[in-house]
């Protein structure tokens, strides 16, 4: 991606920043609408012209893109008290909940997350290794039953969408409401889809019958299994180590009301965005050349057979390296979350650049993984170029690298989605032939959650011996 200056920033006196760049006022409303339904092609083709920083709209829309690397450091070391996330642009709350961490902020975000991360503790996760390859095992048990000795066209999407929510559901919940996980899972699409949809038309009201209503229900039923779970821990206390809502009840700091609307997030959040990373791995690693029998033969020395008595820590993990670096280059080019919004609370000066008040920033994970200053041929895949880079490439890369945000309000379940990804995809590699039906990289689709146009349909078939 080329970064041309088409417009010269002019200074602002008060400040001495430059104000943000940005295409002529004629082209804006277009632009804007563009950039709410389809996001990346807007993204792409402003950074071409301005650069990895702009500015779009005016007065009380108005908002400042963010996608140059440094100017995210500067970005994600500031307090976080000079940005809003509760801000009036934030649709999330109307399906996580008015008291979730991502609509939270100032004290409350604080009180909030403390015990949400604590639930996330290294031991917590560590722990969740073995039930996270464990049920991948089963899933692919089901592919293998489903492919009764063939070859099969199957959404690797939809497979992978299940394994992660079943996940998430025995993480969040232990293994009391596992059964329930389909049931939990449908409950959330609906929410998910309208968060999907046009801004005009998740405008709030009342009225019956409608979409809104419609996903006001599901939220209600939501919270009846949450609550009731809830209600079964405190007459019940959990003696699961691994339990997170268990330990959110058990730490007393939060009321029932928010407990629940962190749960809501967890799963509503986690499992989507998990899911679709998982899919644009099955893409990636499936079109490059050798790269699916490279993670079988590392998978096969790490975690050996299915059929072998082998319980699998956190060495393990570890030493799946090639899986990890599929990871993190797929995430580097298809980040889950292409923009991510804050508001700024004051005035702000970013990479140079004055922001006012009032302003949304959207910054991008999505530019900075792009970003021709950061990364060598940045939209070639390659998961080797983590292995042994130059020094000064990887200083500019480690800030560039942003999938899951940086800094105190970084995504609270990112090391969670880092193992199921690297975990689920050496299983996988090691146990089925997935073949992609064409070396096209599907094209992207998604406001909230960046994910492939059709899924991932791939040609699968067993592996045929060990």
């Amino acid at each position: 991606m080329t970064t041309p200056m088409t417009t010269t920033p002019t200074p602002t006196p008060a400040t001495g920043a430059k104000a943000l760049p940005h295409p002529p006022l004629r082209r804006q409303p277009a632009l804007l609408r563009r950039i709410f339904t389809d996001p990346q092609p807007v993204l792409d083709e402003l950074a071409a012209a301005h650069g990895p920083m702009y500015s779009l709209g005016a007065g009380p829309v108005r908002m400042a893109v963010v996608g140059d690397p440094v100017a995210l450091r500067e970005l994600f070391a500031m307090p976080i008290d000079d940005f809003k996330w509760g801000h009036k642009f934030n649709v999330l709350g109307f399906v996580v909940g008015a008291q979730s961490i991502i609509v939270s902020d100032g004290d409350d975000h604080r009180r909030r997350r403390a015990p949400v991360q604590t639930a996330f503790a290294r031991r917590r996760l560590n722990g969740w290794i073995p039930m996270i390859v464990d049920r991948t095992d089963a899933a692919i048990d089901r592919v293998i039953a489903d492919l009764d000795g063939n070859s099969k066209q199957i959404d690797m999407y939809e497979v992978g969408r299940s394994l992660v929510l079943e996940i998430a559901i025995r993480s969040l919940f232990g293994e009391r409401l596992a059964a329930r996980s389909e049931e939990i899972g449908a409950l959330f699409q609906r929410p998910q889809d309208y968060l999907e949809s046009p801004a005009v038309k998740q405008f709030p009201h009342p009225i019956p019958g409608t979409k809104r209503a419609k996903v006001r229900a599901d939220r209600r039923a939501i919270d009846a299994i949450i609550d009731d779970q809830i209600a079964h821990l405190r007459a019940h206390p959990s003696d699961d180590p691994l339990d997170v809502l268990g330990s959110l009840v058990a730490d007393g700091e939060l009321s029932d009301d928010e407990i629940r609307d962190q749960v809501a997030t967890l799963i509503g959040a986690g499992y989507d965005t998990t899911s679709a990373s998982l899919s644009w791995m099955f893409w990636r690693a499936s079109q490059t050349d050798g790269l699916w029998p490279r993670l079988r033969a590392e998978a096969d020395d790490v975690l050996g057979s299915p059929t072998e008595e082998r319980t699998h820590g956190p060495k393990a993990l570890a030493a799946l390296d090639l899986a990890d670096r599929t990871m993190r280059e797929t995430t580097r080019l298809h980040p889950a979350g292409v923009v991510s919004p804050r508001e700024a609370a004051v005035d702000v000066v970013v990479g140079g650049y004055r922001i006012p008040e009032g302003t949304l920033i959207l910054w991008s994970a999505h530019l900075a993984g792009r970003d021709e200053r950061a990364w060598t041929d940045p939209l070639r895949f390659d998961p080797d170029r983590f292995v042994d880079p130059d020094p000064a490439q990887q200083a500019l890369a480690d800030i560039a690298w942003v999938p899951f945000g940086r800094g105190v309000r970084n995504c609270i379940g990112f090391a969670l989605a880092r193992m199921e990804l690297t975990l689920i995809i050496a299983r996988i590699a090691q146990r089925l032939d997935v073949t992609a039906p064409t070396s096209d990289v599907p094209r992207p689709v998604g406001m909230v959650v960046n994910r492939p146009t059709g899924g991932a349909p791939m040609l699968v078939r067993a592996r045929a011996a060990w």
